[in-house]
Order: C-alpha cells, then structure tokens, then sequence
C-alpha cells in the first residue's frame, strides 16, 4: 500500500547482530526517521530501577509504561519524561533486565501501539525484535540481521569497553547467551524471522557493506 512519506522498513535480529548502528546509518541515507524499539523499552527499564520497582510484578511494570513518557529524537537521543537518558539505558544493568520489562504483554501493547502511530506515514527505518513479526507485519521491507554468536559477544564487549564500562568478556557472554534464550523463547512475541524478510548474515561483513546490501534490497542501492 501506498504510504504518504515512503517505506516502512523493519530489522530484526538478535544482540550484537548490528542492528542499531546500521539502521541508523541506513535512515540517515534514505532521510528518513530512525525509531530504535528497543531503546523504548531499555527507556522504561530506566525508570523501573530507579524507582526500584518489583521487576516481576506486572500490574506495577503496566501502570508504569502508563504513566511515562517515551520520545525518541532524529538525533537518536532518548527522552522519559523530558529528562536524556541516551547514555543511561546502555549500561550492564539495564540490559540485564530489559527482558522482564519486555516480556509484560500489556506493556509491549503500550509500546507498540507508539511504534505504530511514529511508523504509519511510513518513511520509517524501525529495528528491534519484533518489527517484522508484530509491530508492523505488513512492512514494505523486511530484513533479519544475525550474526556468528562469538562475533556478536565480541562486538557487544568492545560496545561497552568503548563506552567506558569495566567488563569481562565471560561476563558478556553470560549476558548475550541469557539474552538470546530470553529473547527468543518469551510467550510474548518471540525474536524469528519474520515471513518475507531478507536474512543477512553480517559475520563477515563490515558496517557499510551491511548497509549497501539493505539499500539494494530496499531499491536504493
């Protein structure tokens, strides 16, 4: 269908695959809006911390992503409640528990329903674990980023050793291989493949040829 401002274009795939460094440079190229999902939700895992909430009680996790304002910049910057908290939703203790804030149905309905109103006009480069599959099933692109898992535990722990946090690569491992486990067996919306999307295997391959292969696949190539 024909959508006012372009295409909608979804990427998908696990932690470490790429995702969020090359769909940003992909939108930057097309000029449209990067909508980076899963920083919505590391957004409202902030904010459950710091308010030291329940992590496994729903009906508290609910009224949060109720009551929280989430807003996403098209310099990448990441808003909840008008105060920045790019830097913040990346450390190790946030990634650590994204997946109870994630794997909260009504939650992910809250989130979702955003990611659609921000994606409808299309113009939209959105990345996460669920685009494809959920958010936006009918999605005018659709590409699976994945990658060998010793490669994917690399680049997230040179990720972090950039960023200035003091980790081990054990420890790394740990958190991707929990994650992947997490990510991939959750009742609600599961990371797969979606159906119609490009899978591209990103182990060998540097940021701007992942890059070109999407924009080839997108017809901008």
């Amino acid at each position: 269908m024909a959508r006012k401002n372009g295409f909608v274009i979804a990427i998908d795939g696990p932690a470490g695959s790429g995702k969020s460094t090359i769909s940003r440079i992909a939108a930057e190229k097309l000029n449209y809006l990067y909508v980076d999902t899963g920083a919505m939700y590391r957004a409202l895992t902030w904010k459950a911390l710091c308010e030291k909430l329940d992590l496994t009680d729903e009906k508290s996790l609910v009224k949060l992503a109720k009551r929280t304002s989430i807003k996403l910049k098209k310099d990448g910057k990441v808003f909840v409640d008008d105060i920045d908290v790019t830097t913040e939703i990346r450390n190790p203790e946030v990634t650590k528990n994204v997946s109870y804030i994630a794997n909260v149905p009504e939650v992910r309905e809250c989130m979702v329903a955003l990611q659609r109103e921000m994606g409808k006009e299309g113009g939209v480069v959105l990345e996460g674990r669920d685009i494809g599959t959920i958010v936006f099933p009918d999605a005018d692109r659709k590409i699976y980023l994945d990658a060998e898992v010793g490669e994917r535990i690399r680049r997230r722990y040179e990720e972090l050793k950039e960023k200035g946090y003091r980790v081990r690569i054990d420890e790394v491992e740990e958190e991707l291989r929990l994650r992947d486990e997490k990510d991939k067996g959750r009742k609600v919306a599961p990371l797969r493949v979606a159906d119609g999307a490009v899978v591209i295997d990103t182990t060998h391959m540097n940021i701007d040829e992942v890059v070109e292969t999407i924009l080839r696949h997108v017809g901008q190539g």
